[in-house]
């Protein structure tokens, strides 16, 4: 093969998503939108071409309707090319049999034809639920440094919180000796952030010795790294040491929305040597009204805003109404938010209707109590919605 690319990156994206629960019950986890102006898959798909890697595989399953029309050809991401670019790899039906992904490393192993027509030296995976910013590149020349067989991205977290994590103990040099997954009593703080870089061979040959073992859950925390710790192959840890979240739960993708606001935000999104990428319909420009209040917070295009906004991060073409509260919320695109309705606390999905002087969450301790209602619903007038509900109907009170 004369045209060959040096690392492909394959994209797992294909997860249910059942822990943020009203917010997936018709789109991947991968296509929820986040920070008023992107969908999750923007970061590792912005963080592929940022690293120079221009062939990535976007492995689906879970209702790919949505995030297959927002990815389309992959101009957005400068993913649109003739030899490479990206790719949706959902589950197919092969000559001998046909299946779901069965696991992490199962669904690879069914795409290894499409990762050997570029002939790679190496692979590397990652998840397509997380929010941070990577430079992949610098990851792949510690590998080839360390000529190792894996590598695996880690992130220092606190000794308490270890436990929820696959921890990696290392020698001095960063070579792994041994793996615990979520162990009681971790021996370090070495958490897996579920980024790997595999030489390409020994990939394959995990992947095909895996699936010929019928005992295995065709994971890679579970199953391909244990073995090739057993085997004596050569893993290392690679440490990362900037902004990681896991937004796999209600309240970590609230977490992560509020971590962009404030003069000096946790994780920052206007980055001009590390830019975030996106594909936005086309709306108007955002109109404040006189009178509106808006205290920091993150309005996209499109908005229409007459009441008060406080700390909360609005998608494109939300329309808060006149004295309408929204406050420590997100709010997802072409939600309207009528005249004297509040909504505090609380992630609002995608076309939504809050009608007139509805309460949505307003006490005062409510942060461990997100609420959350479900796109195309409308929350009656004048109801009153309690603090953590999730509502996946419309609702009259």
């Amino acid at each position: 093969m004369l045209n060959k690319k040096e690392c492909v990156a394959m994209l797992l994206a294909g997860g249910q998503g059942s822990r943020l629960y009203a917010l997936t019950n018709k789109i991947a986890k991968p296509a929820v939108p986040f920070g008023a102006k992107y969908r999750i898959i923007d970061f590792p798909l912005s963080n592929c071409i940022n690293s120079n890697i221009d062939t990535v595989g976007v492995l689906t399953q879970y209702q790919p309707l949505v995030l297959n029309d927002y990815i389309g050809n992959g101009q957005p991401w400068d993913l649109d090319r003739a030899f490479g670019g990206v790719h949706i790899l959902p589950p197919y039906q092969g000559k001998l049999k046909t299946d779901w992904y069965r696991g992490t490393a199962n669904a690879i192993y069914q795409n290894v034809d499409f990762i050997k027509r570029y002939n790679p030296e190496y692979v590397i995976i990652v998840s397509g639920d997380h929010i941070y910013k990577m430079d992949y590149g610098k990851m792949l020349a510690f590998h080839r440094e360390k000529k190792a067989d894996i590598t695996i991205a880690v992130i220092d977290v606190p000794l308490k919180e270890a436990s929820r994590f696959g921890i990696m103990n290392t020698k001095a040099d960063h070579e792994i000796y041994e793996f615990e997954e979520k162990p009681k009593k971790p021996k370090s703080t070495n958490a897996s952030m579920g980024i790997y870089v595999f030489s390409s061979h020994e990939l394959y040959k995990y992947l095909e010795e895996d699936d010929q073992d019928q005992t295995s859950s065709n994971d890679f925390g579970k199953n391909i790294i244990p073995k090739m710790l057993a085997d004596g192959r050569k893993l290392y840890a690679y440490p990362f040491s900037g902004y990681w979240k896991d937004v796999g739960t209600i309240d970590s993708l609230w977490e992560a929305n509020m971590d962009l606001l404030g003069q000096e935000p946790l994780f920052e999104t206007f980055d001009p040597n590390w830019k975030i990428y996106s594909r936005n319909d086309p709306f108007p420009p955002q109109f404040i009204a006189a009178g509106a209040t808006i205290k920091n917070s993150l309005i996209t295009v499109g908005c229409h805003i007459e009441g008060r906004v406080v700390n909360s991060l609005l998608s494109n073409n939300v329309k808060v109404g006149k004295g309408a509260l929204v406050e420590n919320s997100v709010i997802f695109s072409n939600t309207v938010i009528e005249e004297g309705a509040q909504v505090r606390f609380s992630i609002i999905d995608e076309d939504v209707v809050i009608r007139k002087n509805s309460v949505v969450e307003t006490t005062d301790d409510s942060s461990d109590k997100i609420t959350v209602v479900s796109s195309q619903i409308t929350v009656g007038e004048g109801t009153h919605v309690l603090p953590g509900s999730i509502l996946e109907k419309d609702f009259e009170g």
